[in-house]
């Protein structure tokens, strides 16, 4: 007997040596609609009619001579569960990446892109951009941010201390390898003098900058703060900063007052007056210059991104703290050194030799340097 059921074929149920099967009635009318062979070939429907089939027949205790599954079972059954989360792992980064490559109008090349930190960052920073109360524009309305006001109304005081320390050379670059954040930077003259970290506060800012350290200690949302120098002639390379959970405030202190020395973020430009206060994403592609004779001194301020989703907010301050907060870099002997920046002296040489190999054959860095990252990649997906 066999009744005809539109595309499908429906037949009693046998086992292997074709003797019908007797089967509970409560199971009967689901196995009998599960057993069924497809005119076509479609195969994502084989796959799936195969395997419903096959669990209900091992349920009533009967393990019939089925087909060869179709060929795409056998391929989705190739991919464990740990494999697929991975792939979906990678996707999640190349399409966060595609996001940060393309905000904006300013863009780094394709390869600069592909291995550059704001890459690696890239989905925890698109989190941050879906919650963020702050608009997607380089430069922010500081209307957006009244609880800095009160910092920009003491900027004369504030520039008293600078001064001083600049005169001693305490705003300076770091002698050893103990800055990653701002290592690059201090090859093309930019120099600076941390006041706070996180929350990793220096002896040193204590000592020699009294009134600014207890000033900002008011401004919970202020999560790093520092004096940065631009002398004349100094010049800072095009960059996006690594994560999204802050924005920037700058103060002018000592400035030429002139549009040869400048900010660039996304193309367009700033320049810095005494007095005057900016905010801008500094995840934007940015770089700034001095061209002119005279210093430039500024109060440099990371502030906590306004995010309006609370667990997002609570992962950036998680985040703030451990990840960011480990870049913590001294001043003098005796200020804390964090985890980041105490590895980096063995980091600094592997990249040494790096350059080392650019310098003599930059086909075989570039081919090394891919290699590398493809391994790894690999490696992970792998195991």
């Amino acid at each position: 007997m066999m009744a005809n059921a539109g595309p499908f074929r429906v037949e009693p149920l046998q086992d292997a040596q074709g003797t019908f099967v007797p089967v509970q009635r409560s199971r009967a009318a689901a196995i009998v609609k599960a057993v069924v062979k497809v005119k076509g070939s479609d195969p994502a429907h084989q796959a799936s009619l195969y395997f419903n089939s096959e669990r209900l027949w091992s349920a009533a205790g009967h393990a019939p001579n089925f087909p060869e599954r179709p060929r795409v079972f056998h391929s989705l059954r190739n991919f464990s569960p740990m494999l697929i989360l991975k792939l979906s792992i990678v996707a999640s980064f190349a399409l966060a990446t595609v996001y940060v490559h393309y905000r904006g109008r300013a863009r780094l090349g394709f390869w600069r892109q592909l291995s550059d930190h704001s890459t690696f960052m890239a989905p925890i920073n698109c989190l941050m951009y879906l919650f963020s109360r702050a608009p997607s524009t380089p430069y922010l309305p500081l209307d957006n941010f009244p609880e800095l006001e009160k910092l920009t109304a003491h900027w004369q005081q504030i520039r008293e201390e600078a001064v001083r320390l600049y005169e001693q050379g305490d705003i300076k670059a770091s002698a050893r390898f103990d800055d990653a954040g701002f290592n690059s930077f201090f090859k093309t003259g930019w120099k600076r003098f941390y006041l706070k970290w996180y929350d990793t506060e220096h002896p040193s800012a204590a000592e020699l900058c009294p009134y600014t350290t207890a000033l900002l200690k008011e401004f919970p949302t202020v999560k790093a703060a520092m004096f940065a120098a631009l002398p004349p002639g100094a010049r800072l390379v095009q960059h996006r900063d690594p994560y999204a959970g802050s924005v920037r405030y700058h103060l002018g202190l000592i400035t030429p007052g002139d549009d040869g020395c400048y900010i660039s973020v996304d193309g367009q430009n700033y320049s810095w007056r005494d007095g005057q206060a900016v905010m801008f994403d500094e995840t934007y592609l940015h770089y700034a210059e001095n061209t002119t004779q005279s210093n430039r001194i500024i109060l440099f301020c990371d502030v906590e991104r306004p995010i309006w989703f609370a667990p997002a907010r609570w992962l950036n301050r998680f985040l703030s703290r451990n990840l960011i907060g480990a870049a913590a870099a001294p001043n003098r002997e005796g200020d804390h050194v964090g985890g980041i920046n105490r590895a980096f002296a063995t980091i600094q040489s592997v990249r040494l030799f790096g350059k080392r190999i650019k310098a003599r054959n930059r086909t075989a860095y570039y081919a090394l340097k891919w290699a590398l990252f493809g391994g790894l990649l690999a490696a992970w997906l792998y195991f």
